[in-house]
């Protein structure tokens, strides 16, 4: 587990947070394995994954990366991510498990989208915004947001590709959730080798802006 600054701080610095989210349990570990190999120090499992809780749990004994729940909804699934070691919790939205997981010392990366819901995620204790789905108003969607919201950190998730994930960096996002541009397509076999190549791309980008 992580402080709210340890967190922001690490995710601020690696600017990229790779998504997990796959229906073959193995799958997902692989997935873990290969970006921490590349050298990724924060990524979320999302508790659609098959035994997510599980994953969680055995890519925490893997390295140093801070694994994170995400798809958290409930104070019940706040509390079973904290049980099996996530460092930090991921929303969709505005939900009950922002202030379960705060309760319980963990970092919140809150999901929302309208400048109501930004507002009302901070105001739950969020230590930043997921902007979520961000492909709805891309990166000039998020410029205008940081006008009236310089001192909420806003990460942009939802189709960030290698090209979007740029923009929205150069455009004031302290970092981007990549999910399936990334870890590849959900209903493919993986291919460890494709998947550290995109996610070098992915960190050498992030490094460029």
């Amino acid at each position: 587990m992580v402080t709210c600054d340890e967190f922001l701080a690490l995710v601020s610095s690696e600017r990229i947070m790779p998504i997990i989210r796959s229906d073959d349990r193995d799958k997902a570990v692989m997935i873990g394995r290969t970006l921490i190999e590349v050298g990724h120090r924060v990524f979320e499992v999302s508790l659609t994954t098959a035994d997510a809780l599980g994953v969680i749990a055995e890519l925490n004994e893997v390295g140093s990366a801070r694994v994170g729940a995400g798809t958290v909804l409930t104070a019940g699934d706040a509390e079973a991510a904290r049980a099996a070691g996530a460092a930090f919790i991921v929303t969709p939205a505005v939900t009950p498990s922002i202030a379960a997981a705060v309760d319980l010392g963990l970092p919140v990366l809150a999901g929302a989208l309208t400048p109501t819901e930004i507002l009302s995620a901070r105001d739950a204790g969020a230590a930043a915004v997921k902007l979520f789905p961000a492909e709805l108003g891309g990166p000039a969607y998020l410029a205008a947001l940081r006008a009236p919201f310089p001192d909420i950190p806003l990460i942009p998730v939802g189709g960030v590709t290698l090209a979007a994930g740029r923009e929205y960096l150069e455009h004031g996002a302290i970092a981007v959730g990549v999910g399936s541009p990334l870890t590849g397509p959900s209903s493919q076999p993986l291919d460890a080798a494709a998947l550290a190549r995109r996610a070098e791309d992915f960190r050498r980008m992030a490094r460029g802006v």
